[in-house]
């Protein structure tokens, strides 16, 4: 019984941290809203990062953003999971073809910019052309 309070303590914990990253992001009423398609079945594949992965709720997340975006009239765009968000220069456009998920900074060959690596991605999904719009 112990055991089973504790789990659903950190599920409450989890649920209530999504909730106000939700509310969050939508009290700054932003034009719109860019998430990856990511591919959560691969990801679970991996040893090391399934049970971290499977404990984040990524589709309750995404729903709980769509229904709250739908409520606010917030657009909601949904980048195809194959756009290298991460291997894109912010700056010039060039493609790192090699970036291992072990590199935590984003270093252009090119023009020498310098980024975390998901501040990069982030700045990246921002200007993306193609997407599908969810709400």
């Amino acid at each position: 019984m112990k055991v089973q309070k504790l789990h659903k303590r950190f599920t409450d914990i989890r649920r209530d941290r999504a909730n106000k990253i939700v509310a969050e992001l939508v009290k700054t009423k932003p034009a719109y809203i860019t998430i990856e398609d990511l591919n959560v079945k691969g990801m679970m594949k991996n040893r090391h990062l399934s049970k971290a992965v499977g404990e984040q709720s990524f589709y309750a997340f995404r729903k709980k953003l769509a229904d709250k975006c739908k409520v606010y009239d917030i657009e909601l765009r949904l980048v195809d999971r194959f756009y290298p968000s991460s291997k894109l220069c912010y700056k010039c456009g060039h493609k790192k073809v090699e970036l291992k998920l072990s590199e935590r900074t984003y270093h252009c060959e090119n023009c020498g910019y310098v980024a975390d690596r998901d501040h990069n991605a982030c700045m990246n999904l921002k200007d993306v052309k193609e997407y599908k719009v969810i709400v």
